[in-house]
């Protein structure tokens, strides 16, 4: 058992909630993630949730298919919205009070992005979910988790993924594939090992805060990463590939 950490984020794609699905929202994937949320800031955790959108719109693939590339994002910016809202709505089902901020102004249904705003809701423990990216096009929600966890002043970042950590090759096609255990950032960039893009990589090197990736489809990883239990991979500046 390692360290357990006081306030943290947790990066989700959009993916992680369709499940089995091929498109859109698993609400028992949902209430799963809502569950293991409330098991977390029932312990006293401080939990914010950056969530992607490409379970409904992805915008380098709109544009790849002819969109304008701004376009394209700002719509991925509204479907991430969508998304906060549904965890939002089945984690205070479950009574974790929990707060939408946006970077995107969407004030009928969300509170715009106020970053000390954002650390007061924590620090009364509300479970604060970032919406709308970083509000700028060409930047992806795994660079907004980066932005936000430096911002809010998180100890890690949490990526929840559909692997078990970071390989040096894809296990879904060579099953010699190796898994590390932890790695630098340096390591991470210079063999572009594609976890997170280079960008999000970098702003957590510049801010020293380590990356913990693991298997957000194994009930309770939320949970165990959060109390400091070995799983995944660890990428942080003090650490040796291994």
């Amino acid at each position: 058992m390692g360290k357990t950490y006081k306030r943290v984020l947790l990066k989700l794609s959009g993916e992680a909630l369709m499940g089995s699905l091929t498109y859109g929202i698993d609400p028992e994937v949902v209430h799963e993630i809502a569950q293991q949320v409330s098991d977390v800031t029932a312990a006293g955790v401080q939990v914010a949730i950056v969530v992607g959108g490409g379970n409904i719109f992805r915008g380098v693939k709109g544009a790849a298919a002819g969109m304008d590339r701004a376009t394209a994002d700002y719509i991925g910016m509204i479907a991430t919205v969508m998304n906060a809202m549904t965890l939002q709505d089945s984690l205070e089902q479950i009574g974790v009070p929990t707060r939408v901020q946006t970077a995107i102004s969407m004030q009928e249904v969300a509170e715009p992005y106020i970053r000390r705003r954002a650390i007061r809701h924590l620090e009364k423990g509300r479970v604060v979910i970032f919406g709308g990216g970083s509000g700028n096009p060409f930047f992806t929600t795994d660079t907004t988790a980066a932005l936000r966890a430096a911002e809010i002043n998180a100890e890690v970042l949490f990526k929840a993924t559909k692997v078990d950590g970071i390989y040096d090759s894809d296990p879904r096609i060579n099953p010699q594939a190796k898994r590390y255990q932890s790695l630098t950032y340096g390591h991470v960039l210079s063999q572009d090992l594609r976890v997170m893009d280079s960008t999000a990589i970098s702003l957590c090197k510049d801010n020293d805060i380590p990356i913990i990736v693991f298997d957000l489809s194994v009930k309770g990883n939320i949970r165990r990463a959060v109390m400091g239990e070995s799983i995944g991979t660890i990428v942080g500046g003090f650490c040796e590939v291994s």
